[in-house]
């Protein structure tokens, strides 16, 4: 091939790989339509898991709602991404624009209601009673979520971050009829899932498998480079049973303290490691007695 055609054949590589990132793609979203039926109970488990899934991205401490926050882990190179304002404003809020029935298909499917996919939405194992319960909190009265007419930033990929975006762009299919497992140990496996601690505690945000999280690469043996206060780097932690790297010598207390108060037995957990003070006992000890199962694995996670 001669010099000339090579310079064709590049050019061409460009064009192509320029019209496939300036397009957005878009996928169809839900038909159905229903409204959930409020209760108190749900409310509670609602709030509940608001704080323990949600604020991570979307809860701002400095001023106590579910106004948005930018996502720090994002490499530069792929540009800013900001989180959405959670709240009932109706100007710059998103809830107040979502039916129930595409608030339930964007959580499982990470599809939004005009068809973009946002695969770091996804939760597509959680139990449908706790979808519901996150629906009624969001458009409940409590005063974390009360209108915030407010926008912490807009959302602004590179040219790398839009490519990425678009090759990732492989939605869930909708998981109907999953259900809270009543089994301790699954039971915290279903919180391991939902919680998203598989997400920070395995090898790469990148190459996580929502479907199958224990199949994730790397999985809750740590080492994953995150952005701590003041933009410090902060590894996550090796939580398999493992005596010597992991967490095989803590006891169910020293579990309990680690996830509620983030004090573990040897050192005070740092941020992005949030406090779980809304989960019940019953839930930690779920997790705890799950973590007992999961294959130890040797790896040292240098602090």
């Amino acid at each position: 091939m001669t010099q000339k055609n090579n310079c064709i054949l590049a050019l061409c590589v460009i064009v192509a790989v320029v019209i496939v990132i300036s397009c957005k793609t878009k996928f169809d979203t839900t038909k159905a339509n229903y409204t959930v039926s409020q209760s108190p109970a749900d409310f509670e488990r609602g709030k509940e898991l608001a704080f323990s899934i949600c604020a991570g991205c979307h809860y701002d401490h400095s001023v106590n709602k579910f106004i948005g926050t930018q996502i720090h882990d994002v490499p530069g190179i792929a540009g800013k991404v900001y989180s959405a304002n959670l709240t009932q404003s109706k100007s710059n809020g998103v809830i107040s624009h979502y039916s129930d029935a595409e608030i339930g298909y964007l959580l499982k499917t990470g599809i939004a209601r005009d068809g973009r996919y946002l695969s770091y939405m996804l939760r597509p194992n959680l139990a449908e009673t706790d979808i519901k319960a996150l629906i009624v909190y969001f458009r409940s009265a409590d005063p974390a979520v009360s209108a915030a007419d407010t926008t912490v930033g807009k959302t602004d990929l590179t040219f790398i971050g839009k490519a990425f975006m678009n090759i990732k762009a492989k939605p869930i299919a909708y998981r109907s009829n999953v259900k809270i497992p009543a089994n301790q140990v699954d039971l915290g496996y279903y919180l391991v899932d939902n919680l998203g601690c598989f997400h920070c505690h395995s090898a790469s945000l990148t190459k996580l498998n929502y479907l199958q999280p224990n199949q994730t690469p790397g999985y809750l043996a740590g080492g994953m480079t995150l952005k701590g206060e003041h933009d410090m780097s902060i590894k996550a932690s090796n939580i398999t049973p493992d005596k010597s790297t992991g967490i095989g010598d803590y006891t169910r207390e020293d579990f309990r303290k680690a996830l509620t108060d983030g004090q573990a037995p040897d050192r005070h957990l740092k941020v992005p490691m949030p406090k779980f003070n809304m989960l019940k006992d019953s839930e930690i000890d779920a997790i705890y007695a799950y973590l007992q199962t999961v294959p130890a694995k040797y790896h040292v996670v240098k602090r």
